[in-house]
């Protein structure tokens, strides 16, 4: 069974996609971006900004879900600049305190709406 999983306490799909779906005792997020769900316009700020609202955006869809940011299994970060690592990885570590997810970090060149940072995650449901 497949489970589709929406809120409005992170931002909307900007395409053809959905923002989590839950299957299989695991929930898999669509990458999230510095898009505050409010207004859906990215935050203002650096990589550190933009990593705070992505990992609020993603704790919001896991939460809707019946999950958490504690049950994550693997992320993914996509930097813009592999020299906002530090910024990343310093905020990154605020929200993920004890028995961290599996990780990979690459640069990319370039993510929707021009943002510094995307992750998606795969969790426990």
């Amino acid at each position: 069974m497949r489970e589709v999983i929406a809120t409005d306490q992170a931002p909307k799909a900007i395409g053809p996609y959905s923002q989590a779906i839950r299957a299989a005792g695991l929930i898999f997020t669509s990458g999230q971006v510095a898009l505050d769900p409010a207004t859906q316009q990215v935050v203002a700020g650096d990589a550190a900004a933009q990593t705070d609202r992505v990992l609020k955006n993603l704790s919001a869809l896991l939460q809707a879900a019946g999950s958490g940011l504690e049950k994550v299994l693997r992320c993914t970060v996509f930097l813009k600049n592999m020299g906002d690592f530090a910024a990343m990885n310093e905020v990154y570590g605020r929200y993920f305190t004890q028995a961290p997810p599996a990780r990979s970090t690459v640069e990319v060149a370039r993510l929707p709406k021009d943002v510094l940072v995307e992750i998606d995650v795969i969790a426990l449901a």
